[in-house]
């Protein structure tokens, strides 16, 4: 094969997370997100949101980061963070799957090219740069504000309290990303304690 036969048949298998529903609506509830549509809204997320960066953090870096951060879904799917109580997104079988998918696709590309997108999707996924951590901030935020935006969604369907939401999600958010974790959370309570 040649590299760009090695490109396309990565491009081509990536268009595979399209089809990969997730646990959160649209803005509308009209039908579930699918992860394709996750990973653009996440990249402008972090073009838009660029200033809301901790100072030295590569907006470029992030939104690359953002773009791969799903592509393992197409082998594993969405594990909603809500599931099992909140222990299914973490669980070590999981992140094995992912692990496992991260090198397959990956490994569909010339061998630079693919080693660097994987190193990327680990960095991500370790979350201890300052690029990875506000990707992370991202990747929880918006699904938060979908659900908000859909009255309920996800957490409807998991039965999710604002102290979850916060343990699970709101921490996360804040540690990379504070003011935008103020910012929903004065939105978002409001939804908890109107269903109380």
């Amino acid at each position: 094969m040649t590299r760009l036969d090695q490109q396309f048949t990565f491009l081509a298998e990536a268009e595979k997370l399209k089809s990969v529903t997730r646990a959160t609506p649209i803005h509308d509830a009209s039908r579930p997100e699918n992860s394709g549509e996750h990973s653009w809204s996440l990249a402008l997320y972090a073009l838009t949101l660029a200033e809301q960066a901790p100072e030295g953090v590569s907006i470029d870096r992030v939104i690359r980061m953002l773009l791969l951060h799903d592509l393992v879904e197409i082998d594993v799917g969405d594990v909603p963070i809500h599931s099992k109580g909140g222990t299914a997104h973490g669980a070590e079988d999981i992140l094995k799957a992912e692990a496992a998918a991260a090198e397959r696709i990956f490994g569909l590309l010339p061998g630079d090219q693919g080693a660097a997108m994987l190193a990327l999707w680990q960095e991500f996924e370790a979350n201890e740069t300052p690029d990875a951590i506000f990707a992370k901030s991202l990747d929880r935020v918006q699904p938060v504000l979908l659900n908000h935006q859909s009255g309920g969604g996800s957490w409807i369907d998991y039965d999710v309290s604002f102290t979850q939401l916060e343990e699970r999600i709101g921490t996360k958010i804040a540690r990379g990303a504070p003011a935008v974790w103020d910012w929903v959370r004065d939105r978002v309570e409001g939804w908890f304690a109107a269903r109380s």
